[in-house]
């Protein structure tokens, strides 16, 4: 029962996923296409897939969450860390949208 109510709630969630504006407007991914599976992907509990989808959710997520815990805790050198991360996060989302580029995958 409790399966069932999980894949009804996952396959919602796969049918109302939000439109990307810029693909819209312009016909090709932006750098951010593709976090919404990844998320949902990952909510599933499939790394790999989620991987796939935009490999920074991970990265993103675990940010997320060390920057909500420092402003609780306010660690010496958190404010450094989160400013490393994210610019870390940043050269993986643009690594893997020129990968995008190089290999024609930005027009589905």
């Amino acid at each position: 029962m409790l399966t069932q109510q999980k894949s009804d709630i996952f396959d919602w969630l796969s049918g109302h996923l939000l439109s990307c504006p810029f693909k819209a407007q312009f016909g090709f991914d932006c750098p951010g296409c593709g976090l919404q599976r990844s998320v949902l992907a990952l909510l599933k509990g499939n790394l790999v897939e989620s991987f796939k989808f935009y490999p920074a959710t991970i990265p993103l997520l675990a940010l997320l969450i060390f920057t909500f815990i420092h402003l609780k805790v306010d660690f010496k050198f958190g404010a450094q860390l989160i400013k490393l991360v994210f610019t870390g996060i940043a050269v993986i989302i643009l690594i893997n949208y020129i990968y995008k580029i190089y290999n024609h995958q930005l027009i589905n």
